[in-house]
């Protein structure tokens, strides 16, 4: 009852873009006959676009409206998404349709047109593409998007700059790119003297933010839905250009084949490009290491990976010897045990990791050899638990977030992290959790006991993570990331 209540409070602003797209199913979507993933993000694309040029004024107003006949409506409709798919390519096919029949977009229009996509909190945006691309994958293991309260703790812990290269190897949606990047564009602003905004905003942004997105941020998923979600909102923020690339992190040794492919090549190739110029061996040929300076990743833990041609190429997927050396391979070993070694790979000595764990890697006796191939490699900066609540209602998986940095005695080689024995880590549990049993998301409250919303007007969610600063002028209470910067300080990390 109570939350019903806050749900009355909340209004007609808190109706999401997931629960738009619930009731389109429900009206038409689910007897319409196509691909409600391909379908609805076909219209947010097109939706997108329309928002962004009409903000800079290449028309006079929105244009994605319910107005005249539905064939004629079917047509405008066409006609902007053409626009978008040549504006943004590597998307969707070039010559794509949209498949609904003028009737049925008559509605989806209807339903979509007062929603604004842009200056919008991006998590509505997961919420709703989590949704289709899990509906999408036929009783596949679902992808579970991290929180976006998870990712900007994450950011704040480990403080991406401009100067920096950074990569997500298992990327969803984008959501630990696009939030390092609303990082970085704010002291971008701040720098400039401009105001700063975390939002995904239609403002035109300074050069250096272009080119921010454009040299530094890169991310990785071998599920293609996911990549083109992520290719979406990359490209906008990039100015049209994105470096989300569709490729299978953990076996790069197939990588030569994919990339060879010419649908690929017109897609993905000027970001591939890019990715090659961080290669530990420029030459190419080998993709196992990079010189990357920070990665943010969420792999998936559901299901061992078997295969022996992958498997061979990982220390972690060997038995140890009684004498340390590497044994006979093990049978099955769990994807994001792999992940964690291939993540490593990607960065450069100094450089700094945060990764999502399921608890166990941490407390089983059977997981003590991983912890110490991350002891020998790393210092272990910090292990966050998140609230058990964190990814439902997908899964009740207790997951800890573990942030690590490269050691490395060389300036030269990176960021300076001296090898030593001992060393202090800093170590927290989120007490105060972000969703109910049920998954649904708990609001923040004002000192008033009002349902708090921050700065842009955006519902806050519930958490100790970090401080927010709230529309009314306060803030709610400081927490895990403010605390982990004066660890960090205090610890003379190299990157505070």
């Amino acid at each position: 009852m109570e939350k019903e209540k806050e749900r009355e409070k909340l209004g007609a602003r808190a109706r999401s873009l997931k629960q738009l797209i619930l009731d389109m199913e429900d009206e038409v979507l689910a007897n319409a006959g196509v691909d409600v993933f391909e379908e609805v993000f076909k219209l947010v694309f097109a939706k997108l676009y329309d928002e962004l040029s009409c903000f800079r004024e290449e028309y006079p107003h929105l244009r994605f409206r319910n107005t005249n006949t539905a064939t004629q409506l079917k047509a405008n409709i066409q006609k902007i998404f053409d626009e978008a798919n040549a504006e943004w390519e590597g998307v969707f096919p070039k010559g794509e349709r949209i498949k609904l029949t003028p009737d049925h977009l008559q509605v989806c229009v209807g339903s979509l047109e007062d929603y604004k996509l842009f200056n919008s909190n991006l998590d509505i945006v997961d919420d709703a593409f989590e949704y289709l691309v899990n509906k999408s994958a036929k009783g596949e293991k679902g992808q579970y998007f991290t929180p976006r309260w998870v990712i900007d703790m994450c950011v704040k812990m480990l403080n991406p700059k401009e100067d920096e290269t950074l990569i997500d190897t298992a990327c969803g949606s984008a959501g630990f790119t696009m939030h390092a990047i609303f990082k970085v564009w704010e002291d971008v602003l701040r720098d400039e003297g401009s105001d700063a905004s975390h939002l995904f905003t239609l403002e035109k942004k300074p050069k250096r933010c272009d080119r921010y997105v454009q040299d530094k941020v890169f991310a990785i998923d071998f599920d293609e839905k996911s990549v083109r979600v992520a290719r979406c909102l990359n490209l906008i923020a990039g100015d049209g250009q994105s470096n989300v690339l569709h490729l299978n992190t953990l076996d790069w040794r197939r990588w030569d084949e994919t990339v060879k492919e010419q649908s690929w090549i017109d897609t993905y190739n000027p970001g591939w490009k890019k990715l090659r110029r961080l290669l530990t061996d420029a030459r190419g040929g080998d993709y196992r290491h990079f010189n990357f300076d920070i990665l943010m990743a969420n792999p998936p833990f559901a299901g061992d990976i078997k295969q022996t041609d992958m498997l061979s190429l990982y220390d972690l997927a060997h038995k140890v010897n009684k004498d340390g050396t590497l044994g006979k391979l093990e049978t099955a070993v769990g994807r994001d045990l792999l992940f964690i070694e291939r993540n490593l790979d990607f960065l450069r000595p100094g450089g700094r990791m945060a990764v999502v764990l399921p608890q166990g890697r941490f407390n089983n006796s059977s997981d003590k050899r991983v912890r110490k191939f991350i002891a020998e490699r790393c210092r272990i900066l910090a292990v966050i638990g998140l609230h058990p609540n964190t990814f439902k209602p997908h899964t009740g998986t207790k997951t800890s977030v573990l942030f690590v940095q490269k050691w490395n005695d060389d300036p030269a080689a990176g960021p300076l992290c001296p090898k030593v024995a001992d060393y202090n880590i800093f170590f927290a549990t989120q007490r105060l959790e972000a969703k109910d049993t049920s998954g649904d998301k708990l609001i923040a409250k004002t000192r008033k006991a009002e349902l708090a919303r921050d700065r842009h007007g955006h519902w806050v969610v519930q958490h100790d993570l970090f401080g927010t600063e709230l529309e009314d002028g306060t803030r709610t209470p400081e927490g895990i990331a403010e605390a982990f910067a004066e660890f960090a300080a205090k610890e003379k990390l190299s990157f505070f």
